[in-house]
């Protein structure tokens, strides 16, 4: 299956990416990911990333799509692709949709997971992460805290909330989306490509996206 995911933080775009992958061998593929990727293997492209990285400016879309087109050229891609969180603006999915045409390579859907502000934001204000940045293993207060308060049970570092996951973060966070973002449910709806899910359940996204391309 070869799909872009849309939603917003918290939404669940990678929880229902890796439960994708594990149907038919697509893989996951998050900019963020490749970004930290190339930057560590030092790479041309990494190493022009870097620059922007470290001043904390996003990278420009010239060179994400310099790394999206290597990535997508990568034998693993072959079975097929799950783009999670990008694009992230109308002129990012114009130059994907230049670069999918120049590769060959043609959508099976775009998914946009539709879930409710207020579940949203009960899901991150309640998420914790170990802050051991080699575990980052995430909890949730309510329905899923670790063992011993506060402590990872994976490798016993002190679990913590993010600073971009209290309530007014993750609002800035949703508007940003909202002006930015929530505009390429109508870009890809003109494409006739689009699927609106409704679902809290990763279970259910994941079934009716199966429905959908008759697995």
């Amino acid at each position: 299956m070869k799909l872009i995911l849309l939603g917003a933080p918290g939404a669940g775009k990678g929880t229902v990416a890796k439960m994708l992958t594990a149907i038919d061998g697509s893989v996951q593929i998050s900019t963020g990911d490749i970004l930290r990727g190339e930057v560590q293997a030092g790479s041309d492209l990494g190493k022009q990333a870097e620059e922007f990285m470290k001043k904390g400016d996003l990278v420009p879309d010239s060179l994400i799509m310099g790394i999206m087109e290597k990535r997508l050229q990568q034998p693993d891609c072959a079975k097929g692709f799950l783009l999670d969180g990008f694009p992230r603006t109308i002129p990012q999915a114009e130059a994907l949709k230049e670069l999918l045409a120049k590769l060959s390579i043609k959508l099976d859907m775009v998914v946009s997971i539709d879930v409710p502000r207020d579940v949203i934001l009960d899901r991150l204000t309640t998420r914790r992460t170990c802050s051991n940045s080699d575990c980052q293993a995430i909890y949730n207060v309510k329905s899923q805290p670790p063992k011993q308060e506060g402590i990872c049970d994976k490798c016993g570092s002190p679990v913590i909330q993010r600073d971009d996951e209290t309530v007014e973060a993750i609002s800035h966070r949703l508007e940003t989306y909202n002006q930015k973002t929530a505009p390429l449910v109508g870009f890809y709806e003109k494409e006739g490509l689009l699927k609106s899910i409704t679902g809290t359940s990763s279970d259910v996204v994941v079934n009716a996206i199966k429905s959908e391309l008759g697995l």
